[in-house]
C-alpha cells in the first residue's frame, strides 16, 4: 500500500546519526561577546547586574540574549566556566614566557580578577549550586593544579645550575598556597584596598621563595 504521509522527507528522528548543527558564526560572536561583557559587568557590580545592560553593552537585543542564555543561571554558569577555564589554562602559558616566580605573580593576579568577576554572581552561583539547576566544578582542584604546575617548574629551577633564576621552594603543598590566597581575596575582601592586596601577594611571594644560600 502506498504511504500516504505528506511529510516523507521531514527531520529525521533523534539517534539518526546526523550531528547537530554548529552556531553560525555570527552567533557565536555574539555568545562570546555576552559572555566577556558580563564577566566585566559583574566583576564591577556591587549589587544585581541588569541583564538588560549586559545585553546593550554588547550590543545586541535582549532577545539575543535569552536566545543564549534562557536564564540568569545559565548566563552565570558559562561566564564562570569561561574564566575558570581561563585562570586554570594561564599557568602553562606563562611559564612559557616568563620564570617561574614572576610566572607565579602574574597567574597570582590573574586569579584574583577571577575572584572578582565571582563577587558579582555569587549569589546565583550559590543558589545554582545549591539547587542544581548550575554544575558545581572542580574549582578549588583545578587552581591548586595550576599552582602546583608553577610550583614544579620553580622547584626544578631551583635545582639547576642557577638557583636564583625564578626559583621556588619545592617543600610548599600547593593547597597550602590555594588556603592562602583564598583568605586574601574572600576574607574581609571589602575591606581591602588594592594597595593592600598588593602588600599581601607580595608577603606570599616571599614565603614561597627558597632563603638566600
Amino acid at each position: 500500500m502506498t504511504s500516504t504521509d505528506p511529510t516523507p522527507h521531514g527531520p529525521a528522528p533523534s539517534g539518526s546519526g546526523k550531528k547537530p548543527r554548529t552556531p553560525r558564526a555570527d552567533a557565536q560572536r555574539n555568545r562570546d561577546k555576552l559572555v566577556r561583557v558580563a564577566g566585566a559587568a559583574f566583576a564591577a557590580a556591587d549589587g544585581t547586574v541588569s541583564l538588560e545592560g549586559i545585553a546593550r553593552d554588547a550590543g545586541v537585543g535582549i532577545g539575543t540574549l535569552y536566545r543564549h542564555f534562557p536564564t540568569r543561571e545559565a548566563l552565570v554558569e558559562a561566564v564562570y566556566a569561561a574564566e575558570l577555564d581561563d585562570v586554570a589554562a594561564s599557568a602553562p602559558a606563562l611559564l612559557r614566557e616568563l620564570p617561574p616566580d614572576a610566572a607565579l605573580r602574574a597567574w597570582i593576579e590573574r586569579y584574583a580578577a577571577f575572584i572578582a568577576t565571582k563577587r558579582g554572581m555569587a549569589d546565583t552561583l550559590r543558589a545554582g549550586w545549591a539547587s542544581g539547576r548550575i554544575a558545581t566544578p572542580a574549582t578549588r582542584e583545578r587552581i591548586t593544579a595550576a599552582i602546583a604546575t608553577i610550583l614544579a617548574a620553580g622547584a626544578e629551577a631551583g635545582a639547576g645550575s642557577d638557583p636564583e633564576a625564578g626559583a621556588l621552594r619545592a617543600d610548599v603543598e600547593p593547597d597550602d598556597v590555594t588556603v592562602m590566597l583564598l583568605g586574601i581575596f574572600l576574607a574581609g575582601a571589602a575591606a581591602h584596598t588594592s594597595a593592600q592586596t598588593g602588600r599581601l601577594i607580595d608577603l606570599v611571594m616571599d614565603a614561597l621563595r627558597p632563603p638566600p644560600r
